[in-house]
């Protein structure tokens, strides 16, 4: 169901499509989303709005529509704007959600996996555990994974593209 910590994926999946949705001035083409491309998977990463969450939002609601990806991955404010679009049964991977911070939503659909390190110094990993009992998930929905926000190392990338691969399968 949910990969732990470190886990890759020994079967071979399909090329997925994935959008990524950058955190608040990222940048496009970054370390995670270069990651997944790298493992054979066809990634959308839109220009998202620093300043407008709004215009984020609807720059990523037009890239899904345009794309119909696999899964959606969101990074800290990417991951409250993933969580904000209208994405149908789309599986989403949130790194580190600010869904606190920015928009509306309160809740996680069940087909969701939330990484996050306790470590984090950017958004308190309690905002996840919150996120997920108010949702009614299961505790295994989130995953504590990296030493910092960023999930930059190795450890939180391969969990992501474990996440990523095996939601779609699910």
């Amino acid at each position: 169901m949910i990969p732990s910590p470190g886990e890759v994926s020994t079967k071979r999946v399909t090329k997925l499509k994935i959008l990524f949705l950058h955190g608040w001035y990222s940048l496009v083409g970054g370390v995670k989303p270069t990651y997944l491309k790298n493992a054979g998977h066809q990634v959308a990463n839109p220009a998202l709005d620093d300043n407008n969450f709004e215009a984020a939002v609807s720059t990523a609601q037009r890239e899904y529509d345009q794309q119909l990806p696999d899964v959606i991955v969101g990074s800290s404010r990417g991951g409250a704007v993933a969580m904000n679009i209208q994405s149908r049964d789309t599986p989403l991977v949130l790194l580190c959600p600010a869904w606190k911070n920015w928009g509306t939503a309160t809740r996680l659909k069940a087909n969701a996996v939330i990484l996050h390190s306790r470590a984090d110094d950017v958004i308190p990993f309690a905002d996840s555990e919150e996120l997920i009992a108010v949702s009614g998930l299961p505790a295994e929905t989130l995953c504590e994974v990296g030493a910092d926000h960023r999930l930059a190392d190795p450890e939180p990338l391969q969990a992501m593209l474990a996440a990523c691969e095996r939601l779609h399968h699910v």
